[in-house]
């Protein structure tokens, strides 16, 4: 039987700051013993794909800019913290943070969420060069593209929170 409260503290947070989604996945009954990392994240993927277009933009919507204010701030979640520093944006030259904040304003503003991306295991060129190509994308492809980001970026959570699986 699976712990609802350990099971909400322990996956609430992979889908950033939507606990609602672990909330679903469970009370759907997709989520079983044992815990894998291919099993929690086909659940969680269910309950995010389930959700309505409002609650999706919502799950975007609650993703930082990268390299943005909240960094600046101290204001990120340790998962993004981490994984923004792994791929060197807490790094970034003047220059580079400028041109950073030009496309998080453009993207957003065109896009109405901020511009998402599992970092892991890229640089900050490889990310600034997906910028640049994807913000010339159409709503609807870049709506399907960030949420294929927010997909990998659950798996990248749950992989470590789930090591050896």
């Amino acid at each position: 039987m699976i712990d609802r409260a350990d099971f909400l503290d322990r996956f609430g947070g992979v889908f950033e700051h939507s606990p609602f989604i672990a909330e679903r996945a469970l009370d759907a009954g997709t989520v079983s013993l044992p815990l894998t990392t291919k099993g929690v994240h086909a659940a969680l993927t269910g309950a995010f794909r389930e959700a309505s277009h409002a609650e999706q933009l919502g799950v975007l919507q609650a993703h930082p800019d990268l390299a943005g204010k909240l960094a600046i701030a101290g204001g990120l979640t340790e998962d993004s913290r981490k994984e923004q520093a792994g791929a060197g944006l807490d790094r970034l030259s003047p220059t580079e943070h400028a041109r950073f904040t030009e496309l998080n304003t453009a993207y957003t503003e065109k896009f109405g969420f901020p511009f998402i991306i599992a970092v892991k295991g890229l640089t900050k060129d490889d990310i600034l060069a997906a910028f640049e190509a994807r913000i010339g994308n159409t709503a609807d492809v870049e709506f399907e593209t960030a949420k294929t980001q927010v997909e990998r970026i659950a798996l990248l959570r749950l992989t470590a929170l789930l090591p050896g699986d």
